[in-house]
Protein backbone atom coordinates (compact mmCIF):
# COMPACT_ATOMS: atom_id res chain seq x y z
CA UNK A 1 0.00 0.00 0.00
CA UNK A 2 2.61 2.60 0.52
CA UNK A 3 4.68 1.30 -2.78
CA UNK A 4 1.35 2.57 -4.19
CA UNK A 5 0.71 5.72 -2.68
CA UNK A 6 4.36 6.86 -3.14
CA UNK A 7 3.66 5.54 -7.03
CA UNK A 8 0.92 8.29 -7.19
CA UNK A 9 3.06 10.77 -5.95
CA UNK A 10 3.16 13.72 -8.43
CA UNK A 11 6.84 14.97 -8.93
CA UNK A 12 6.13 18.28 -10.72
CA UNK A 13 9.93 18.90 -10.75
CA UNK A 14 10.14 15.66 -13.09
CA UNK A 15 7.74 17.41 -15.61
CA UNK A 16 9.71 20.70 -15.51
CA UNK A 17 13.16 18.69 -16.36
CA UNK A 18 11.12 16.99 -18.93
CA UNK A 19 9.90 20.10 -20.15
CA UNK A 20 12.89 22.23 -20.53
CA UNK A 21 14.69 19.22 -22.35
CA UNK A 22 12.07 19.58 -24.96
CA UNK A 23 11.96 23.36 -24.85
CA UNK A 24 15.99 23.32 -25.59
CA UNK A 25 15.25 20.33 -28.07
CA UNK A 26 13.05 22.40 -29.89
CA UNK A 27 15.19 26.02 -29.69
CA UNK A 28 18.57 23.99 -30.89
CA UNK A 29 16.67 22.62 -34.06
CA UNK A 30 14.74 25.75 -35.07
CA UNK A 31 17.70 28.56 -35.24
CA UNK A 32 16.83 31.54 -38.06
CA UNK A 33 19.72 30.30 -39.76
CA UNK A 34 21.76 27.12 -39.36
CA UNK A 35 24.96 29.23 -40.75
CA UNK A 36 24.67 31.81 -37.46
CA UNK A 37 24.47 29.80 -34.05
CA UNK A 38 26.41 30.82 -31.33
CA UNK A 39 28.82 28.11 -30.17
CA UNK A 40 26.84 26.51 -26.69
CA UNK A 41 23.93 25.87 -29.28
CA UNK A 42 26.07 23.84 -31.81
CA UNK A 43 27.18 20.26 -31.28
CA UNK A 44 30.39 19.85 -30.29
CA UNK A 45 32.31 18.81 -33.86
CA UNK A 46 32.95 15.47 -32.95
CA UNK A 47 34.67 14.51 -29.09
CA UNK A 48 33.48 16.39 -26.81
CA UNK A 49 30.31 18.53 -25.29
CA UNK A 50 28.52 21.44 -25.51
CA UNK A 51 25.07 22.55 -23.66
CA UNK A 52 23.46 21.21 -27.11
CA UNK A 53 25.26 17.69 -26.48
CA UNK A 54 23.11 17.65 -22.91
CA UNK A 55 19.88 17.42 -24.28
CA UNK A 56 19.22 14.19 -26.00
CA UNK A 57 20.18 12.00 -23.72
CA UNK A 58 18.48 14.52 -21.14
CA UNK A 59 15.37 13.42 -22.67
CA UNK A 60 16.12 9.68 -23.26
CA UNK A 61 16.83 9.58 -18.89
CA UNK A 62 13.79 11.35 -18.90
CA UNK A 63 11.82 8.73 -20.68
CA UNK A 64 13.45 6.09 -18.59
CA UNK A 65 12.51 8.40 -15.87
CA UNK A 66 8.83 8.19 -16.81
CA UNK A 67 8.38 4.65 -17.52
CA UNK A 68 9.07 3.99 -13.80
CA UNK A 69 5.64 5.26 -12.85
CA UNK A 70 4.14 3.16 -15.54
CA UNK A 71 5.82 0.42 -15.04
CA UNK A 72 3.81 -0.62 -12.07
CA UNK A 73 0.52 -1.03 -14.10
CA UNK A 74 1.69 -2.87 -16.78
CA UNK A 75 3.34 -5.69 -14.16
CA UNK A 76 -0.15 -5.85 -12.99
CA UNK A 77 -1.73 -5.89 -15.78
CA UNK A 78 0.31 -8.95 -17.22
CA UNK A 79 2.54 -10.17 -19.91
CA UNK A 80 0.30 -9.63 -22.40
CA UNK A 81 -0.29 -6.27 -22.15
CA UNK A 82 2.71 -5.18 -21.42
CA UNK A 83 3.69 -6.15 -24.77
CA UNK A 84 0.63 -4.48 -26.18
CA UNK A 85 1.56 -1.72 -24.63
CA UNK A 86 5.25 -1.52 -26.05
CA UNK A 87 5.08 -2.86 -29.44
CA UNK A 88 2.61 -0.36 -29.98
CA UNK A 89 4.15 2.60 -28.50
CA UNK A 90 7.76 1.76 -30.40
CA UNK A 91 5.64 1.58 -33.92
CA UNK A 92 3.91 4.58 -33.38
CA UNK A 93 6.75 6.60 -32.52
CA UNK A 94 9.65 5.11 -34.89
CA UNK A 95 6.60 5.73 -37.85
CA UNK A 96 5.98 9.34 -36.74
CA UNK A 97 9.41 10.15 -36.86
CA UNK A 98 10.28 8.09 -40.18
CA UNK A 99 7.14 10.13 -41.89
CA UNK A 100 8.78 13.78 -40.47
CA UNK A 101 11.91 12.85 -42.45
CA UNK A 102 9.72 12.19 -45.02
CA UNK A 103 7.49 15.53 -44.95
CA UNK A 104 5.54 16.97 -46.54
CA UNK A 105 5.88 14.11 -48.99
CA UNK A 106 5.91 16.62 -51.81
CA UNK A 107 8.43 19.11 -53.33
CA UNK A 108 9.33 21.83 -55.33
CA UNK A 109 11.17 20.40 -58.72
CA UNK A 110 11.35 23.88 -61.10
CA UNK A 111 7.95 25.43 -61.10
CA UNK A 112 6.07 21.89 -60.50
CA UNK A 113 5.28 20.14 -57.19
CA UNK A 114 6.16 16.57 -57.37
CA UNK A 115 5.78 13.19 -55.61
CA UNK A 116 9.03 12.92 -53.18
CA UNK A 117 10.20 9.20 -54.12
CA UNK A 118 11.40 6.93 -50.92
CA UNK A 119 14.94 6.52 -53.55
CA UNK A 120 15.90 8.33 -56.81
CA UNK A 121 18.48 9.22 -58.64
CA UNK A 122 19.54 12.81 -58.66
CA UNK A 123 20.41 14.98 -61.40
CA UNK A 124 24.00 14.55 -60.88
CA UNK A 125 23.62 10.80 -61.71
CA UNK A 126 23.67 9.94 -57.52
CA UNK A 127 21.36 7.53 -55.40
CA UNK A 128 19.52 9.98 -52.98
CA UNK A 129 16.40 8.93 -50.31
CA UNK A 130 14.57 9.11 -47.59
CA UNK A 131 16.32 9.21 -44.21
CA UNK A 132 15.21 6.32 -42.12
CA UNK A 133 16.88 6.97 -38.90
CA UNK A 134 16.34 10.13 -36.77
CA UNK A 135 15.57 11.35 -33.09
CA UNK A 136 12.49 9.31 -32.61
CA UNK A 137 13.32 6.34 -34.30
CA UNK A 138 16.37 6.12 -32.01
CA UNK A 139 13.78 7.14 -28.96
CA UNK A 140 11.43 4.47 -29.97
CA UNK A 141 13.94 1.66 -30.31
CA UNK A 142 16.11 3.00 -26.73
CA UNK A 143 12.60 2.76 -25.18
CA UNK A 144 11.54 -0.59 -26.44
CA UNK A 145 14.78 -2.46 -25.78
CA UNK A 146 15.32 -0.31 -22.44
CA UNK A 147 11.50 -1.64 -21.71
CA UNK A 148 12.35 -5.33 -22.19
CA UNK A 149 15.29 -5.49 -20.25
CA UNK A 150 13.25 -3.83 -17.68
CA UNK A 151 10.36 -6.01 -17.93
CA UNK A 152 12.19 -8.93 -17.22
CA UNK A 153 15.48 -8.14 -15.37
CA UNK A 154 13.75 -6.34 -12.64
CA UNK A 155 15.72 -3.32 -10.77
CA UNK A 156 19.09 -5.54 -10.50
CA UNK A 157 19.43 -7.23 -13.10
CA UNK A 158 18.46 -4.58 -15.29
CA UNK A 159 21.43 -2.12 -13.57
CA UNK A 160 23.80 -5.21 -14.74
CA UNK A 161 22.19 -4.98 -17.83
CA UNK A 162 22.91 -1.85 -18.40
CA UNK A 163 26.45 -1.58 -17.43
CA UNK A 164 27.05 -5.15 -19.71
CA UNK A 165 25.81 -3.04 -22.51
CA UNK A 166 27.78 -0.18 -22.30
CA UNK A 167 30.99 -1.99 -21.67
CA UNK A 168 30.22 -4.17 -24.53
CA UNK A 169 29.81 -1.44 -27.06
CA UNK A 170 33.67 -0.07 -25.75
CA UNK A 171 34.56 -3.23 -26.86
CA UNK A 172 32.71 -3.58 -30.48
CA UNK A 173 34.86 -0.48 -30.88
CA UNK A 174 38.12 -1.87 -29.90
CA UNK A 175 38.22 -5.09 -31.94
CA UNK A 176 36.44 -3.45 -35.16
CA UNK A 177 38.93 -1.60 -35.62
CA UNK A 178 41.91 -1.66 -32.94
CA UNK A 179 44.03 1.04 -35.03
CA UNK A 180 41.21 3.66 -34.79
CA UNK A 181 38.08 2.96 -32.80
CA UNK A 182 37.01 6.83 -32.10
CA UNK A 183 37.08 8.68 -35.36
CA UNK A 184 34.31 9.34 -37.96
CA UNK A 185 36.37 7.51 -39.87
CA UNK A 186 37.39 4.56 -38.14
CA UNK A 187 34.67 3.46 -36.11
CA UNK A 188 32.78 0.68 -37.23
CA UNK A 189 29.31 1.58 -36.41
CA UNK A 190 29.48 3.57 -40.16
CA UNK A 191 29.98 0.41 -42.14
CA UNK A 192 27.22 -1.69 -40.89
CA UNK A 193 24.36 1.30 -40.93
CA UNK A 194 25.32 1.64 -44.60
CA UNK A 195 25.21 -2.06 -45.12
CA UNK A 196 21.40 -2.19 -43.25
CA UNK A 197 19.93 1.02 -43.65
CA UNK A 198 21.83 2.24 -47.22
CA UNK A 199 24.23 5.15 -47.95
CA UNK A 200 21.32 6.74 -49.53
CA UNK A 201 18.91 6.57 -46.20
CA UNK A 202 21.64 8.14 -43.87
CA UNK A 203 22.29 11.47 -42.78
CA UNK A 204 24.79 13.02 -44.85
CA UNK A 205 25.54 16.39 -42.64
CA UNK A 206 28.86 15.58 -41.35
CA UNK A 207 31.28 17.48 -44.24
CA UNK A 208 34.75 16.43 -44.15
CA UNK A 209 37.70 18.29 -46.28
CA UNK A 210 34.18 19.17 -48.46
CA UNK A 211 32.49 15.87 -49.04
CA UNK A 212 29.64 15.40 -47.14
CA UNK A 213 29.72 11.98 -45.42
CA UNK A 214 27.19 9.09 -45.23
CA UNK A 215 27.36 8.99 -41.44
CA UNK A 216 24.10 8.34 -39.05
CA UNK A 217 24.60 10.03 -35.29
CA UNK A 218 21.19 8.46 -34.66
CA UNK A 219 22.72 5.12 -36.67
CA UNK A 220 21.49 1.38 -35.75
CA UNK A 221 25.32 0.47 -34.47
CA UNK A 222 25.29 3.88 -31.80
CA UNK A 223 21.80 2.71 -30.31
CA UNK A 224 23.91 0.71 -27.80
CA UNK A 225 24.49 4.02 -24.65
CA UNK A 226 20.71 5.32 -25.39
CA UNK A 227 18.90 1.66 -24.67
CA UNK A 228 21.56 1.93 -21.25
CA UNK A 229 20.62 5.58 -20.57
CA UNK A 230 16.78 5.05 -20.77
CA UNK A 231 17.59 1.92 -17.87
CA UNK A 232 19.39 4.27 -15.88
CA UNK A 233 16.96 7.24 -15.94
CA UNK A 234 14.32 4.20 -15.21
CA UNK A 235 16.73 3.39 -12.05
CA UNK A 236 17.01 6.63 -11.16
CA UNK A 237 13.03 7.50 -11.26
CA UNK A 238 12.19 4.06 -9.52
CA UNK A 239 14.65 4.76 -6.77
CA UNK A 240 12.68 8.29 -6.29
CA UNK A 241 9.04 6.71 -6.19
CA UNK A 242 10.41 4.49 -3.68
CA UNK A 243 12.26 6.86 -1.37
CA UNK A 244 9.17 9.80 -1.75
CA UNK A 245 10.11 13.44 -1.29
CA UNK A 246 12.59 13.28 1.73
CA UNK A 247 16.20 14.71 2.19
CA UNK A 248 17.38 10.72 1.86
CA UNK A 249 16.29 10.82 -1.28
CA UNK A 250 17.68 14.14 -2.70
CA UNK A 251 20.60 13.31 -0.93
CA UNK A 252 21.10 9.90 -2.84
CA UNK A 253 20.76 11.56 -6.27
CA UNK A 254 22.86 14.16 -5.61
CA UNK A 255 25.34 11.44 -4.76
CA UNK A 256 24.67 8.79 -6.84
CA UNK A 257 25.15 11.89 -9.92
CA UNK A 258 28.41 13.03 -9.24
CA UNK A 259 29.73 9.78 -8.51
CA UNK A 260 28.35 9.48 -12.27
CA UNK A 261 30.02 11.96 -13.52
CA UNK A 262 33.33 11.92 -12.30
CA UNK A 263 33.18 7.99 -13.35
CA UNK A 264 32.45 9.47 -17.02
CA UNK A 265 34.97 11.82 -16.91
CA UNK A 266 37.78 9.01 -16.27
CA UNK A 267 36.07 7.03 -18.63
CA UNK A 268 36.75 9.85 -21.09
CA UNK A 269 40.28 9.31 -21.11
CA UNK A 270 40.32 6.04 -22.88
CA UNK A 271 36.71 5.94 -24.24
CA UNK A 272 36.52 9.71 -25.50
CA UNK A 273 33.23 11.50 -24.23
CA UNK A 274 31.16 11.98 -28.16
CA UNK A 275 27.50 12.38 -28.79
CA UNK A 276 27.43 11.13 -32.55
CA UNK A 277 28.75 7.87 -31.98
CA UNK A 278 26.97 7.75 -28.17
CA UNK A 279 29.76 6.35 -25.94
CA UNK A 280 29.85 4.36 -22.82
CA UNK A 281 31.73 7.69 -21.14
CA UNK A 282 29.04 10.00 -22.51
CA UNK A 283 26.07 7.63 -21.46
CA UNK A 284 27.71 8.00 -18.01
CA UNK A 285 28.35 11.50 -17.63
CA UNK A 286 25.45 12.60 -18.96
CA UNK A 287 23.38 10.47 -16.97
CA UNK A 288 25.16 11.54 -13.68
CA UNK A 289 24.61 15.26 -14.85
CA UNK A 290 21.14 14.82 -15.38
CA UNK A 291 20.71 13.16 -11.55
CA UNK A 292 22.50 15.81 -10.39
CA UNK A 293 19.75 18.39 -12.22
CA UNK A 294 17.32 16.49 -11.30
CA UNK A 295 18.15 16.09 -7.63
CA UNK A 296 18.69 20.21 -7.29
CA UNK A 297 14.93 20.56 -8.82
CA UNK A 298 13.47 18.06 -6.28
CA UNK A 299 14.99 19.97 -3.56
CA UNK A 300 13.81 23.12 -4.56
CA UNK A 301 10.55 22.44 -6.33
CA UNK A 302 9.41 19.83 -3.90
CA UNK A 303 11.18 20.09 -0.93
CA UNK A 304 11.25 24.09 -0.58
CA UNK A 305 7.81 24.21 -2.71
CA UNK A 306 9.82 27.18 -4.77
CA UNK A 307 7.70 27.15 -8.12
CA UNK A 308 8.80 30.41 -10.25
CA UNK A 309 7.72 31.27 -13.21
CA UNK A 310 10.36 29.26 -15.31
CA UNK A 311 9.49 25.97 -13.92
CA UNK A 312 6.32 27.01 -14.82
CA UNK A 313 7.08 27.84 -18.07
CA UNK A 314 8.81 24.95 -18.86
CA UNK A 315 6.22 22.55 -17.11
CA UNK A 316 3.62 22.59 -19.89
CA UNK A 317 6.20 21.88 -23.00
CA UNK A 318 6.15 18.36 -20.06
CA UNK A 319 2.96 17.74 -20.20
CA UNK A 320 2.78 17.39 -24.42
CA UNK A 321 6.42 16.69 -25.01
CA UNK A 322 6.39 14.32 -27.87
CA UNK A 323 3.10 16.45 -29.64
CA UNK A 324 4.77 19.85 -29.20
CA UNK A 325 8.79 18.27 -30.28
CA UNK A 326 6.73 16.47 -33.80
CA UNK A 327 4.75 19.79 -34.18
CA UNK A 328 7.79 21.88 -34.18
CA UNK A 329 9.10 19.97 -37.18
CA UNK A 330 6.02 19.27 -38.67
CA UNK A 331 4.96 23.27 -39.57
CA UNK A 332 8.42 24.00 -40.93
CA UNK A 333 8.30 21.15 -42.92
CA UNK A 334 4.55 21.76 -44.51
CA UNK A 335 4.82 26.04 -44.77
CA UNK A 336 8.59 24.89 -46.77
CA UNK A 337 6.37 24.45 -49.78
CA UNK A 338 4.68 28.25 -49.35
CA UNK A 339 7.40 30.17 -51.85
CA UNK A 340 7.34 33.72 -51.48
CA UNK A 341 9.74 36.02 -54.12
CA UNK A 342 12.86 37.72 -52.25
CA UNK A 343 14.91 39.35 -54.56
CA UNK A 344 16.32 38.08 -57.94
CA UNK A 345 19.53 36.28 -59.33
CA UNK A 346 22.31 37.80 -61.46
CA UNK A 347 20.01 35.90 -64.77
CA UNK A 348 17.44 37.39 -63.62
CA UNK A 349 15.10 34.20 -62.02
CA UNK A 350 13.54 35.12 -59.16
CA UNK A 351 14.58 33.55 -55.50
CA UNK A 352 12.25 32.44 -53.40
CA UNK A 353 12.00 31.82 -49.33
CA UNK A 354 9.09 30.37 -46.95
CA UNK A 355 7.30 32.28 -44.86
CA UNK A 356 9.53 31.71 -41.76
CA UNK A 357 12.50 32.26 -43.66
CA UNK A 358 10.95 35.83 -45.10
CA UNK A 359 10.11 36.11 -40.88
CA UNK A 360 13.73 35.74 -40.23
CA UNK A 361 15.34 37.65 -42.76
CA UNK A 362 12.56 40.29 -42.69
CA UNK A 363 11.82 40.84 -39.15
CA UNK A 364 14.31 38.61 -37.02
CA UNK A 365 17.83 39.38 -38.37
CA UNK A 366 17.11 43.27 -39.14
CA UNK A 367 17.04 43.48 -35.00
CA UNK A 368 20.35 42.67 -34.85
CA UNK A 369 21.98 43.47 -38.13
CA UNK A 370 25.55 43.26 -37.40
CA UNK A 371 25.30 40.35 -34.97
CA UNK A 372 23.75 37.69 -36.96
CA UNK A 373 23.82 35.31 -34.35
CA UNK A 374 21.44 37.08 -32.02
CA UNK A 375 19.59 37.33 -34.95
CA UNK A 376 19.11 33.83 -35.53
CA UNK A 377 18.64 32.81 -31.84
CA UNK A 378 15.81 35.64 -31.54
CA UNK A 379 14.14 33.40 -34.07
CA UNK A 380 14.66 30.53 -32.20
CA UNK A 381 13.22 32.06 -28.55
CA UNK A 382 10.21 33.53 -31.39
CA UNK A 383 9.52 30.00 -31.76
CA UNK A 384 9.38 28.44 -28.35
CA UNK A 385 7.49 31.18 -27.41
CA UNK A 386 4.60 30.44 -30.36
CA UNK A 387 5.04 26.66 -29.05
CA UNK A 388 4.37 27.36 -25.20
CA UNK A 389 1.25 29.02 -26.15
CA UNK A 390 0.57 26.17 -28.21
CA UNK A 391 1.00 23.76 -25.05
CA UNK A 392 0.03 26.33 -22.52
CA UNK A 393 -3.40 26.55 -24.30
CA UNK A 394 -3.80 22.95 -24.82
CA UNK A 395 -2.81 22.18 -20.74
CA UNK A 396 -5.89 24.79 -19.71
CA UNK A 397 -8.45 22.72 -21.69
CA UNK A 398 -6.58 19.79 -20.15
CA UNK A 399 -5.42 18.51 -23.67
CA UNK A 400 -3.16 16.09 -23.48
CA UNK A 401 -2.05 13.94 -26.27
CA UNK A 402 0.29 10.70 -25.46
CA UNK A 403 1.22 7.41 -27.36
Amino acid sequence: MLSEIKTKQRFYSLDVFRGATIALMIMVNNPGTWSHIYAPLEHAEWHGLTPTDLVYPFFLFAVGNAFAFVMPRLEQAGAAAFWKKVIKRTILIFLIGLCLNWLPFVKWQGDSIVFKPWSYIGSDGELYGIRIMGVLQRIAVAYFFAAVIIYFFKIRGSFIAACVILFFYWFLCLIMNPADPYSIYGWFGTDIDKAILGAHHMYHGEVRDGVALAFDPEGIMSSFGPVAQVIFGYLCGDYIIKKGKTPEMVNGILVGGLVLMFAGYIWDMTFPINKKIWTSSYVVYTTGLAMTIIGVMIYMIELKGRKGWLAKFFDVFGKNPLFIFVLSAFIPRFTGLIRIANGARDDGSTIFTTPLGWFYQHICKPVFPDNLKAGSLLYALIWIICMWLIVYWMDKKKIYIKV
